[in-house]
């Protein structure tokens, strides 16, 4: 039952004078009013029924200290029981009790979820942006990864582990010993993984079939073990090794960071104001997420916080026609290197005259005629420049440049003339100038793995690292509010001119 009583500072509360006013916790709590987060957790306890339950602000405050100060459960409300700022920002008395770590687990996995952190991701930065700490209008987005809390495992391993859990479920559900199960294959010797990964699996469906054979409608446990096996077996991306590669964590995923460099685990993606640096949106998926797929929620939400968005930065993973078109639908301009994989002209050779239509080669001949082609095969659009034919057959490299027919003919995608523009206004010491504000968002990635632990997952699954990727983010906004507060304190009693009415402070 969740009762709000209202706050009565003891004697003891004298202590808190003792905490700087420069403190990082006291600096956050005269700016943000966490109090929103008793509303929006209201609905999720009983009104009426049950023992009154610690306060869903209080509990959400002891989450940000942990990921702030990168402790566990146990740690954090050892700290807080300890650490009078601690006690001053969860708005209790310096006497007062801290809840069971059990009962900050049960919190975070009962009571919490995605869509709450997202709010409250969201009216933070809503009110920095009321009260002026956020006054600018770009954003820059990125993507950084995070391992796995476990290893990754072949597929000879895991069906060898399937094969055990089956027998291991099926003899303690029916006290029985099963019969005639050939023993695992010496997958280790076999030094043909394609023969080895052949074998285990042959192995597995035959302790499947040897159950089945044997179990009746009352065996659910055991059933359930054969029934996931045979999902993970069905999934062609398993023998590849591209699908599942833990039991403990079915979630994670292979991912690369370069051609030659893998993890396994999880990728975080994440909006970010330029100028402030502070987080406005989060979203996690697995490894092998490819960046860029929820740009267009990830600006929503942003914008949802109040924020205008003139500018986006990004790398050039992002440099895609879809996320071209979502920033260009707000009215925003995109600062994003041009991909490689999507721009595949060498402007050495071509260059495009856009009023025209028209593309030149280095000898000067020009396109006379265009024409659009859609292939049978795989529905691929592209657009085909064909060169002057007279021209071409003048030219002195005709022989070299125009080896199966008589006339040039330049094969491009439908978006090649647009992204030939954008490709030269980057060239311009203008872009160049404006991109080096993206090079922020590394840093950010950087604090968030090395001091709030997003280098690792502390849990197992997709919900469990998609909070603590968004806890980690509301603690590094704690820590960047705080500092921006000290920095306009600093300058307002420098400069008596300076003003930040709407501050309240």
């Amino acid at each position: 039952m969740l009762r709000l009583k209202p706050k009565q500072l003891s004697f003891h509360s004298l202590l808190y004078d003792k905490i700087p006013e420069n403190h990082i916790l006291k600096r956050i709590d005269s700016v943000v009013d966490f109090s929103f987060i008793n509303e929006l957790l209201k609905g999720s306890y009983c009104k009426e029924f049950g023992r009154p339950a610690k306060e869903p602000e209080m509990m959400c405050k002891l989450l940000f200290l942990q990921h702030l100060y990168n402790l566990s459960d146990e740690r954090v409300i050892e700290e807080a029981s300890l650490n009078l700022a601690y006690l001053y920002f969860l708005g209790l008395n310096p006497e007062d009790a801290l809840p069971d770590k059990s009962l900050l687990s049960k919190f975070r996995t009962h009571r919490l979820e995605e869509s709450t952190l997202d709010e409250i991701i969201t009216e933070i930065v809503r009110q920095c942006v009321e009260k002026g700490i956020i006054e600018g209008g770009s954003v820059s987005i990125d993507t950084t990864h995070i391992q796995a809390n476990t290893i990754k495992k072949t597929p000879e391993r895991l069906m060898k582990h399937l094969g055990k859990k089956i027998i291991k479920t099926y003899t303690e559900e029916t006290g029985k010993t099963l019969e005639d199960i050939p023993e695992a294959p010496a997958y280790k010797e076999i030094e043909d993984h394609k023969e080895a990964k052949a074998e285990m699996k042959e192995y597995l469906e035959t302790v499947i079939d040897k159950v089945n054979e044997n179990i009746s409608a009352n065996e659910q446990k055991t059933k359930e073990a054969i029934n996931k096996a045979k999902e993970i077996l069905d999934d062609p991306k398993f023998i590849n090794q591209k699908g599942v590669r833990s039991l403990i964590d079915e979630d994670a995923r292979v991912g690369y960071k370069s051609k030659n460099h893998n993890y396994f685990g999880y990728k975080t993606e994440f909006a970010m104001t330029t100028d402030e640096r502070i987080i406005t949106c989060v979203r996690t998926a697995n490894g092998a997420y490819t960046d860029g797929n929820h740009t267009k929620e990830m600006l929503e939400q942003t914008k949802k916080a109040g924020i205008r968005i003139d500018e986006v930065y990004a790398d050039k993973a992002y440099f895609r026609k879809p996320i071209l078109d979502d920033i260009k639908e707000i009215n925003a301009k995109a600062y994003i290197p041009v991909s490689e994989s999507v721009y595949r002209i060498d402007e050495s050779e071509f260059t495009y005259n856009k009023d025209s239509d028209q593309w030149q080669c280095s000898q000067g001949n020009i396109t006379e005629k265009r024409r659009h082609f859609k292939s049978k095969k795989d529905k691929k659009e592209t657009y085909k420049y064909y060169f002057e034919i007279n021209q071409c057959k003048a030219c002195p490299i005709h022989d070299k440049c125009c080896k199966r027919s008589s006339r040039k003919i330049l094969n491009v995608g439908l978006n090649t003339p647009e992204f030939y523009e954008i490709s030269q206004y980057q060239k311009t010491e203008e872009f160049k100038e404006k991109y080096k504000k993206r090079a922020s968002i590394e840093g950010k990635n950087a604090e968030l793995k090395r001091f709030h632990g997003l280098y690792r997952a502390r849990g197992y699954g997709l919900l469990s690292v998609s909070i603590q990727s968004k806890l980690a983010a509301i603690a590094v906004n704690i820590k960047r509010i705080a500092a921006i507060v000290s920095s306009f304190f600093i300058l307002f009693f420098k400069k008596p001119i300076f003003s930040r009415a709407n501050l309240g402070f």
